[in-house]
């Protein structure tokens, strides 16, 4: 994770070339959007999407007042749009790109070293969409980049509509088959200390359905949920979000560490229970998190 805490529980892809989703942006409660120029796009249409960028960028939308993390997916670099949706994503500063297909570690130096020799400031992160089976084979050493400030990696998000697609794997409600690629993803990005955010849910008009795959990724773990409908906003939020009871804890357990009796500790007891100060880390963390988001 950043020093800064950037919520990330709700990331809503939105076409680039879709003109009246991209006016709403401003009016939604999302914490990040993916402005996307990959999958969400026709062929027939990206380039005028491409075309877009400057605009979209210019004339950013805040969300409740604060600035509202925004990231582009652009086609992957072995397309025959990529290079140039990269050079013009590069011209526009985006919070992040995001990278399809990646595969290996050198798929994210490469990019990284086209930002630098076109002067992209550090602020413009890489995110990597790890949906294929040679990323998986590779996680650990891609999302080891997240320990170098100079790769600009910072989140990893599970494709998981590819990863269905490329091995054959049942997609079934409770997500059997896919949990141990999915608990991979997140122990590789937690030893990379960047986010994680979850695939999408496909059927979003079965809105119980979502908020079960949301309620599951948060006790996986993850950081938050990526979207491809308005809707599917409200439930993410609130899944991804610390319970009062959480933030209750949390409060004690600071509490507790800054009374003089326990100043210096390692351990304290606190209602009965052992607290560390990994626990005060892990408490402080989640603080962080619940003001980020005005909980």
């Amino acid at each position: 994770m950043t020093e800064t805490y950037r919520p990330r529980r709700s990331v809503l892809y939105v076409p680039a070339s879709n003109d009246k989703a991209l006016a709403k942006i401003a009016q939604l409660a999302c914490d990040a959007v993916i402005i996307d120029l990959e999958d969400a796009v026709a062929p027939a249409d990206k380039i005028a999407a491409r075309e877009k960028l400057a605009g979209i960028f210019a004339n950013r939308p805040d969300a409740n007042g604060r600035r509202r993390e925004m990231v582009v997916r652009v086609n992957a670099l072995s397309s025959e749009w990529g290079t140039d949706d990269l050079a013009a994503v590069a011209k526009a500063e985006p919070d992040g790109i995001l990278l399809p297909k990646v595969d290996t570690p050198r798929d994210m130096l490469e990019v990284g070293d086209v930002l630098d020799d076109n002067f992209a400031p550090d602020s413009v992160k890489l995110w990597a969409m790890i949906e294929t089976p040679k990323a998986m084979l590779n996680i650990g050493a891609i999302a080891e980049l997240g320990r170098d400030p100079a790769s600009r990696l910072d989140c990893f998000i599970a494709g998981t509509n590819d990863l269905i697609k490329d091995t054959g794997v049942l997609a079934t409600p409770d997500r059997a088959y896919l949990l141990p690629w999915l608990m991979q993803m997140l122990l590789a990005a937690r030893a990379g200390g960047i986010d994680m955010l979850d695939g999408v849910f496909n059927e979003f008009r079965d809105p119980d359905a979502f908020a079960r795959e949301c309620t599951q990724a948060a006790a996986m773990g993850f950081d938050g949920k990526t979207l491809i409908h308005p809707s599917q906003v409200e439930a993410a939020n609130r899944a991804f979000a610390p319970s009062a009871q959480a933030l209750a804890e949390a409060r004690a357990v600071k509490d507790a560490f800054a009374l003089a009796q326990n100043s210096g500790k390692g351990v304290i007891a606190l209602n009965g229970r052992m607290v560390e100060r990994l626990h005060l880390a892990q408490a402080e963390k989640l603080l962080a998190k619940a003001a980020a988001i005005g909980a």
